[in-house]
């Protein structure tokens, strides 16, 4: 019975909090732990239990979730002072759930090994939004027994789980994934500053945007149908994508709008062109970034033909690039 399993917390804050409830509102015994009083009233209204530390909150717990801050704070939490790994019992699993360095996942996994004690990295995508909802992105990663044991409460805090494999994985699927948002946020920003100081309503960007590539995503459409099936054929030329950049670029001076990101992004299809790139498809930027790191020209990709399809197929289609 779900009555039975005991769920240890420790991070009380604005993800945190939801989650804490959600597996309290779902019949779980939650016993939470956060420096912040105000945080720990809120849980105890909620229906779960005050923990005076982490420790006390992981005694007896099936389960013990952190969602903390950054990696300081999961290492005070699990081996400071009344730390979770002081009382965490030997067929029980600590999961992290915080964002941190992967480097920082796996020091903690060595160590918590060490002890002979279980552990999961499993970081959230999704907002605040989605905590409260219950609706989360869970990337679990550890061994294939222990995500098991943790499935019951992942099903409540998220609508669905990523075995990310072996433990870090979870953790290094989570800092590309914000990579790649955070930065799509910082050149939405800019985009729509664009539209409105040439004269553009927010409204009509919007519009315009979301029926084009510009709100799709290149991961749904352009990357699955052309660069990661070794198609290159220009569908959209870097030549072209280059020279309409370079015209956004100078629209953007005109209207005294500073583009960062536009600006940074010009000189990767200026570096595809001097490598002889101009007639390629405009996602030839990919194999020229990984030529630069370092990476095999052979793009391990395996297709599963989920998103490879043409999203304009009956509509219109608008002059997306």
């Amino acid at each position: 019975m779900t009555q039975q399993k005991r769920i240890g917390f420790v991070g009380l804050g604005t993800m945190g909090l939801p989650m804490a409830e959600n597996l309290a509102s779902a019949g779980f015994k939650v016993v939470g732990f956060d420096i912040s009083a105000k945080a720990t009233q809120q849980l105890s209204a909620s229906g779960g239990s005050v923990a005076g530390s982490a420790a006390e909150a992981a005694d007896g717990a099936d389960i013990v979730i952190a969602m903390l801050p950054n990696a300081t704070h999961v290492r005070t939490a699990l081996f400071g002072a009344l730390g979770i790994a002081d009382r965490l019992g030997k067929d029980a699993v600590f999961i992290n759930m915080s964002t941190i360095l992967p480097q920082e996942t796996d020091a903690f996994g060595t160590e918590m090994k060490a002890r002979g004690l279980r552990m999961l990295d499993a970081p959230v995508g999704r907002s605040a939004i989605e905590a409260r909802r219950g609706a989360l992105l869970i990337l679990a990663s550890g061994e294939p027994e222990n995500i098991r044991k943790a499935q019951f409460a992942f099903d409540v805090m998220g609508s669905q789980t990523v075995d990310c494999g072996p433990l870090g994985g979870g953790s290094r699927a989570k800092i590309v994934n914000n990579f790649m948002g955070i930065s799509l946020n910082a050149l939405t920003a800019e985009a729509l500053t664009l539209a409105e100081a040439a004269g553009i309503t927010i409204n009509l960007a919007l519009d315009v945007m979301r029926g084009t590539i510009a709100g799709l995503g290149h991961m749904n459409i352009t990357y699955p149908n052309k660069v990661l099936r070794g198609d290159l054929s220009a569908g959209f030329q870097v030549d072209l994508a280059h020279k309409d950049l370079g015209l956004a670029i100078e629209l953007a001076a005109r209207s005294h709008v500073p583009v960062f990101m536009g600006a940074a992004a010009l000189q990767s299809y200026s570096v595809a062109r001097s490598l002889g790139r101009g007639g390629q498809d405009y996602t030839a930027i990919y194999p020229v970034i990984r030529e630069l790191a370092g990476l095999p020209a052979e793009i391990p990709y395996t297709s599963t033909n989920q998103q490879e399809v043409d999203p304009f197929s009956r509509t219109k289609k608008a002059a997306a690039e």
